[in-house]
């Protein structure tokens, strides 16, 4: 690929669980005009106060290449894993996504949905939540079909991202 080109990374990176360190790793992207596309973060080992940060961002090669060493610097991180270059893995999101609408349209909106696999969450009989899993595109969607059903408002995680197979990113 060549260094001009813009890709996506998907970045898993295992830190200690203390104050401060997403501030660290935030201040890192922005203190260089990194992008973050996606960002979760969660405790994932209580026994060695383990997190798990997942960001999603893009740039050059040259640039996921900077910020993967420079993650890999800070003090609290245990190890940093280019999910997208390493091999096959697994990204979802969890979105809720309310639509607003009645008579044709919310009974589009519900058979769109049970299509997609999105579960109603929350019902009345203006409007419709539903929650959904999935990769970004397919979210991006579903999203995209519910604007002309009256889609008033949409919450979304950002990715959670595992390795697939016997790789791992434990310590």
């Amino acid at each position: 690929m060549s260094d001009l080109m813009q890709r996506t990374a998907t970045i898993a990176v295992l830190v200690e669980n203390e104050a401060g360190v997403l501030a660290r790793v935030i201040g890192l992207f922005s203190g260089r005009g990194y992008n973050i596309e996606s960002l979760t973060v969660a405790p994932v080992d209580e026994a060695r106060r383990l997190s798990r940060i997942t960001v999603v961002t893009t740039g050059t090669d040259m640039i996921i290449e900077q910020i993967k060493a420079q993650l890999d610097r800070l003090v609290p991180v245990h190890k940093v894993s280019d999910l997208s270059l390493e091999g096959p893995h697994l990204a979802r999101e969890l979105a809720l996504i309310k639509v607003i609408g009645v008579g044709d349209h919310r009974m589009e909106a519900l058979r769109l949905a049970d299509a997609f696999r999105a579960r109603v969450v929350d019902a009345t009989t203006e409007s419709a939540t539903f929650e959904m899993t999935g990769s970004a595109e397919k979210i991006d969607a579903f999203i995209a079909l519910m604007r002309p059903l009256g889609l008033a408002e949409v919450s979304r995680t950002g990715a959670v991202a595992i390795a697939r197979g016997t790789r791992s990113l434990a310590a």
